[in-house]
């Protein structure tokens, strides 16, 4: 009979930093070779680190322990966490929040946008760090108050909640050495319960500085600094750090959604020894063997299920006897054969890394049944004479070997913590996945992979660690994208980059080819400009690449077509999506208007469905139409009707040219005065763009007459629009927008006069018939806009890029959708476009691009912050070290935080320009500020500006309202508040007599 797995619990998500290796991967490496990982300080290192040399010269000294580098660094700024913060904060609970982040990127989950309920549990070990900064004497109340909430195990679960933004329960748990495993039965009992949906198990154990034991006789520290769980030689544990995270969910939400789980959690046991034990700190082997049969009972399962177990494993004296005959006990009482279970012991590889053991020896396990190997016990000799072997289902393996156990492959867990809370776990691997459907021998897609990070050198370090896995592993292009889209947090610097396979993206990445950067701005994205070109940037297909790259393109351009007369709708049908339809045919004024509407306005439409919403438009010549159609002026249908009319009665007109000038208003009005030809000002598109116009003979005329005294270029029009020879279309227009609603528009609207409409304003229907003819102000209305709208981003909705042209000579950010040329645009270049609209700071819903893709294990977040430490944690107690921070006692500012001047006192003179940065300084550890520097943006908070009025009032003797620098948040806001509470304007003198 199957079990039942409804309360099966999926390990979707794991990170962790452990002594001897870079990342999981090396780590995993390391354990299968059995390496010890330890290490051995010399006494300079020591020194070095704090230990004090009467310590490290006690011939009981013993320097080993499981050394974590570079656990000082921190990415604080990925946090929103000022430097000073920072320093303050106990390294484990920084390297908490860095597992926790790269946890859920592992688990294929928006650190900071999960739409999950998720619950945390956390622990760690008692903090060195906070001790070492009390001890130095240098902290005043207030920050010491600061250290507690960064240090004191009650707000670990709490602030990486806050931090990432987690809305499930938030339990900071502590039995000792079985605390991470206690947290784990929690949060399964948590997600069992339905208090949470997702769940991130996080612990720290972090010596501080990270050293070596005094070793005692008789206690439980190695003296030879050797942890060799039973073995014959084993004399005691040594101490180690490292920090872990696992992420969990129901097994059937982790099937249904997210990369493949390590593995499953199958059950949980959990009791204390109470008072049947010879101590406090002795172990028992019945509240042990109890732990073992309660997870077995939980799970489901017997003990001749079981292929592994990872023990407490100690290496102590009393420990490892008692732990070896209750395991035995309880695995043969429950089925299982002798040496049936390979056991394993972290312990002999790390050290014990306390808190974080039972946590690190779940990791472990979860590789070990996923993988199939089971590593041999480190430094194993020979099994401890005192253990028994005869008929015990345990065995130590010496080798890596691969899995000979029962299937499917299931391993317990066992973490034993000091006062007697055991604590089991079972798990299994993962399940079979049906094989994916094989895709179509099709040409590959187009897809677009981003990357953001919080500084560009952390950017360069996922892009590169990005290309390196996609050129080892190559996973599907399609599942990389949707990973990326929909499994990251989208930060502050950006990067997007399109390829079809794994090796092309991964070498564009290398080469930087076709990769756009871009900053999102501090205070949201830049108004968007939605632009639409006019006739002349038609091409034959030009609606396939906007069908390729858009989700809803093809369905919005069907509703467009559907709007023209049906005869009509067939033919621009064909020339929209067939690159082969014959161009000649397409530049005719009467499909080319119809043909360039119907794509522009089915292009604003999927955008829209992107996310991608204009704050105005503006449209050259035809596309004027397609603007005030987005903006509201014209129901679609109508502006269809009109764009076919507009076509039909402008293909009616004289035949003309047009010809393009390098040069502006001014200049073209003189030469065409000068020339004495009968040829118009058209258009006039930047200062150094213009465009003239009428009947062929006149236009060659003029071009030759030139003889290169500016640019030229002819355009490839039939007609010569916005001049004379058009106005036989004026009035039959004119009539034809009579019968036509036109509304106030919904969106700023920028005409081709270089009228800026504003929303609710009424629009004259006439005036769409005098603009066919009349000379275009392009570069007045872009003026209008950027006056309106200032840092806008123009978004050339439409094939080509002519008006990105004129907008970048317009001093805006201008983005075609297509680069246009002599062929129709690429799917490439509309992913890429929106790329650049992303790294830009736009709200792009990425996830819709890629719906075929399904969540993979990419690299995460490549943590390498800089060194944080307190000066208070560097300093040793006597004094030595004042704090760059501290405030000497006698010296000004000294009490600050707990009193003012006394009555009657004189302020010390300051200038507020000086002693504001200098405040900042220590309150935020920020070394470079101006005057747009934004306290809050920095990491200060209210409780910060709090302590800011208070060190103002200190040293100034005027009370500075918060509300006031609340408001005033710039560092140059603040200086300006308190210059005038210090110089205020006087009052008026009264009248004499």
């Amino acid at each position: 009979m199957a079990r039942d797995r409804s309360l099966d619990i999926a390990v979707t998500g794991v990170s962790g930093r452990f002594p001897g290796s870079a990342d999981l991967a090396g780590w995993w490496e390391a354990l299968k070779a059995g390496r010890v990982l330890t290490t051995r300080y010399d006494r300079q290192r020591l020194v070095g680190a704090g230990v004090p040399g009467h310590l490290v010269d006690d011939p009981d000294f013993v320097p080993v322990h499981g050394h974590l580098d570079d656990a000082d660094r921190f990415e604080n700024a990925l946090f929103r966490i000022s430097p000073r913060e920072a320093e303050m904060m106990d390294p484990q609970l920084r390297l908490m929040l860095e597992c926790a982040w790269t946890a859920l990127e592992d688990a294929a989950v928006d650190p900071l946008g999960s739409r999950t309920r998720t619950g945390v549990y956390a622990s760690a070990s008692a903090s060195g760090y906070l001790h070492r900064m009390i001890a130095g004497g240098l902290l005043d109340a207030m920050t010491i108050e600061d250290a507690l909430h960064g240090a004191a195990p009650d707000f670990l679960a709490s602030l990486i909640a806050y931090k990432l933004n987690l809305t499930g329960p938030a339990l900071a748990v502590q039995t000792a050495c079985s605390s991470s495993l206690t947290a784990l039965h929690l949060a399964v009992q948590g997600l069992l319960s339905g208090e949470c949906d997702q769940a991130l198990v996080v612990a720290s154990g972090m010596a501080y500085p990270q050293a070596g034991h005094l070793r005692v006789s008789g206690g439980i520290h190695s003296a030879s600094g050797h942890c060799r769980p039973f073995d014959e030689h084993a004399d005691g544990v040594v101490a180690g750090s490292g920090v872990g995270c696992v992420v969990l969910r129901r097994l059937e939400d982790a099937l249904a959604e997210g990369p493949e789980p390590y593995g499953v959690v199958l059950g949980t046991g959990i009791n204390n020894d109470g008072a049947a034990k010879a101590g406090y700190y002795a172990p028992s082997a019945a509240g042990q063997q109890a732990a073992i049969r309660a997870a077995l009972d939980a799970a489901d399962v017997d003990g001749a299920s079981i292929g592994y177990l990872e023990t407490h494993g100690t290496g102590t004296a009393i420990g490892d006897p008692i732990e070896w005959s209750a395991a035995s006990t309880a695995f043969r009482e429950a089925g299982a054969h002798p040496g049936q279970i390979a056991v394993g012991a972290l312990k002999a590889n790390t050290g014990h890394l306390d808190n974080a053991a039972g946590l690190a020896g779940l990791i472990k396990a979860l590789l070990v049944v996923r993988d199939g190997i089971v590593p041999p016990l480190a430094g194993f000799t020979r099994l401890n004479p005192l253990l028994e072997s005869d008929g015990s289902p345990l065995h130590v393996p010496t080798r890596a070997v691969p899995w000979t156990g029962p299937e499917p492959r299931r391993a317990g867990v066992s973490s034993f913590g000091v006062g007697g809370t055991n604590v089991h776990v079972l798990v299994e691997a993962p399940p079979v996945r049906a094989p994916r459907p094989q895709e179509v021998s099709t040409p590959a897609a187009e897809h677009l992979i981003v990357l953001s990070a919080a500084d560009a050198a952390a950017l360069d370090r996922s892009a590169e660690r990005l290309g390196r896995h996609l050129a080892a592993h190559a996973p599907h292009t399609a599942d990389v994208a949707r990973t990326l889209a929909t499994g990251r947090a989208a930060l502050g610097e950006r990067l997007a980059v399109t390829g079809r396979s794994p090796a092309e993206v991964a070498e564009r990445l290398a080469r930087g080819t076709g990769v756009v950067r871009g900053s999102r701005p501090v205070h949201g994205p830049a108004p968007l400009v939605f632009a639409f070109p006019g006739q002349g940037t038609q091409r034959p297909g030009m609606a396939r690449p906007f069908a390729e790259a858009l989700p809803g393109f093809p369905a919005a351009l069907a509703d467009c077509l559907a709007s023209f007369e049906p005869e009509l709708a067939q033919v621009l049908g064909s020339a929209l999506y067939d690159p082969d339809f014959p161009e000649a045919e397409l530049a005719r004024t009467a499909l080319a208007q119809p043909a360039l509407f119907a794509v522009e306005f089915a292009a604003a439409t999927a955008l829209r469905g992107l996310g991608v919403v204009p704050a105005a438009v503006v449209g050259h010549s035809l596309g004027e139409i397609t603007a005030a159609c987005v903006a509201g002026v014209f129901e679609p249908a109508a502006a269809a009707r009109l764009v076919a009319l507009r076509g039909r009665l402008m293909q009616d007109c004289v035949p003309g040219a047009m010809l393009a000038l390098g040069c502006g208003e001014s200049e073209t009005r003189a030469l065409i005065g000068a020339s004495g030809l009968a040829v118009e000002a058209a258009a006039f598109n930047s200062p150094a763009a213009s465009v003239v116009a009428g009947s062929e003979g006149a236009v060659a005329a003029f071009e030759s007459w030139l003889a290169g005294r500016v640019h030229a270029r002819r355009l490839r029009t039939s007609h010569a629009f916005h001049s004379a020879l058009i106005e036989p279309a004026v009035a039959p227009l004119g009539e034809e927008l009579s019968r036509i609603a036109v509304r106030p528009p919904v969106l700023p609207w920028a005409t081709t006069s270089g009228r800026l409409v504003l929303p609710g304003e009424p629009v004259d229907p006439y005036g769409f018939a005098e603009r066919a003819r009349d000379t275009v102000r392009f570069a007045r209305a872009l003026d209008a806009l950027a006056s309106h709208l200032p840092g806008a981003v123009v978004l050339e909705v439409g094939p080509g890029r002519a008006l990105s042209a004129m907008a970048d000579a317009a001093d805006l950010t201008a983005v075609p959708l297509t680069a246009g040329g002599a062929v129709p645009g690429t799917a490439r270049e509309v992913l890429t476009a929106l790329g650049t609209l992303w790294t830009l700071g736009q709200p792009v819903a990425l996830g819709a691009l890629c719906a075929t893709g399904e969540p993979v294990r990419l690299p995460g977040y490549p943590c390498a912050g800089p060194r944080r430490t307190a000066p208070e944690a560097a300093a040793l107690p006597g004094g030595a070290g004042i704090s760059a921070h501290a405030t000497a006692p006698g010296q000004p500012g000294a009490g600050a935080e707990a009193g003012s001047l006394p009555p009657g006192a004189a302020a010390p003179a300051a200038d507020p320009g000086v002693l504001l940065p200098r405040l900042w300084h220590e309150l935020l550890g920020h070394e470079e500020l101006t005057d747009e520097a934004d306290f809050f943006l920095l990491g200060g908070d209210s409780l910060l500006v709090t302590r800011l009025a208070r060190k103002l009032h200190a040293e100034l003797g005027v009370k500075v309202p918060i509300r006031g620098l609340l408001l005033g948040r710039t560092l140059g806001g603040q200086i300006e508040l308190v210059r005038g509470l210090l110089d205020p304007v006087p009052a008026p003198a009264a009248a004499a007599g």
